[in-house]
This record gives C-alpha cells, sequence and structure tokens, in this order.
C-alpha cells in the first residue's frame, strides 16, 4: 500500500427527480457547491448518487462533509439558495422522519402533512417565520435547515403538530421557546454567560 492519505468519499442518494436540481442548468448548482467546498462532485445518474470528494489534498474534510449536506438538503426538496445556508458553520439540517412517527398509512400521513402544512401553507409560514428556518415538508419526511437552537424548536412545533396539538398551543409554545433562544443569542452576542446578567 502506497502512504498516500485516505481521500474522504461521501455517498449521497438523490431520488432521480432531484438529480436534475442538484446539477441545474448546464452544471451551474453542481459547480457552484464544488466552487464554494473545494470539493469534487460527480453524479452516478444511473444509479442516482452523487459523490463528494476532496479537489485536493488541502481541502478539509468538513468541507467533503457540508457539501454532502447541502446536496442532501437539495435531495430533500431544497432550492439551492437554502440549501447552500448549510455552508455558513451555525446552520444545521434537521430531518423528521414521517413514516417512523405515524406508520406508512398513505391516509394518516396525508392528514398529518396537512397539519404541518396549514391551510394555504400557512402553519409551515408560521413556524419558518417565528424561528427563522427554512421547511421543507415531502412525501415521508420534513426536513429544517436553520441555526441549531432555532431548528430544534421547529422540530418540536411539527413534533407537536404530529401529535395532533392544536395549532394555537404549537405558536404559543413556540413563542415562549424563541423568546427563551433569543434572550440565549443576546447573551452570546455581549458575550455573558446565562448567570452573568
Amino acid at each position: 500500500m502506497s502512504g498516500q492519505p485516505v481521500r474522504p468519499r461521501m455517498y449521497v442518494r438523490v431520488p432521480p427527480e432531484r438529480l436534475g436540481v442538484v446539477i441545474g442548468e448546464g452544471g451551474r448548482n453542481k459547480l457552484e457547491i464544488m466552487r464554494r467546498t473545494g470539493t469534487v462532485i460527480t453524479v452516478d445518474s444511473e444509479n442516482s448518487i452523487v459523490i463528494v470528494e476532496p479537489e485536493s489534498p488541502q481541502t478539509p474534510p468538513y468541507n467533503v462533509m457540508k457539501a454532502a449536506e447541502v446536496v442532501k438538503a437539495i435531495a430533500l426538496g431544497f432550492p439551492l439558495e437554502k440549501a447552500l445556508r448549510l455552508l455558513d458553520e451555525d446552520q444545521v439540517l434537521v430531518v423528521i422522519d414521517l413514516k417512523q412517527r405515524v406508520g406508512d398509512s398513505p391516509n394518516h400521513l396525508r392528514r398529518v402533512k396537512a397539519r404541518i402544512i396549514g391551510e394555504g401553507g400557512r402553519a409551515r409560514r408560521t413556524i419558518e417565520q417565528m424561528t427563522g428556518v427554512d421547511m421543507v415538508v415531502g412525501d415521508y419526511h420534513v426536513a429544517i435547515i436553520g441555526e441549531y437552537e432555532r431548528a430544534m424548536a421547529a422540530k418540536e412545533a411539527v413534533e407537536m403538530l404530529i401529535e395532533g396539538r392544536m395549532h394555537s398551543t404549537v405558536y404559543r409554545h413556540l413563542d415562549r421557546l424563541m423568546r427563551e433562544v433569543k434572550r440565549r443569542e443576546r447573551l452570546r452576542l455581549w458575550g455573558l454567560g446565562e448567570g452573568e446578567l
């Protein structure tokens, strides 16, 4: 064996209908992710898999992970601009598996998704506005991109809706959660610990 360091390589399964979004018009999206992360992205359309590798030995493994996360976000239904938020250090991708939560009865899944989306998309929009996250409701999942605490607050709100809580109850709970999150953010901004106010 040669003394070459092992180059990290990540594989992301992408639904065939989302491969075009990963690639983008004339390869634009793929090139943008590669440029911003110092990675090489190969699309295996036959097996519907995207392979992410470092462009050079200088590319940190962290960048390979971040590029793979951006591809995963696109696979889950986010447009490129929103998926690119994940390149910011404080942004995370949270995925709730609806089948795991509610089983795979199509009727039950449809009902739960309708609750999460709300009439005319109102519930989803309200959660996004209250928390500052981006959210996608797919066939069998809900995906959230945002700063960690905010993404967790949005996840909690979605889980409450899945459990059948009333929208008004969920919003009140989310309002309390977000007041606490914003208070902690202000403390961090001022460089204070919890007990220093």
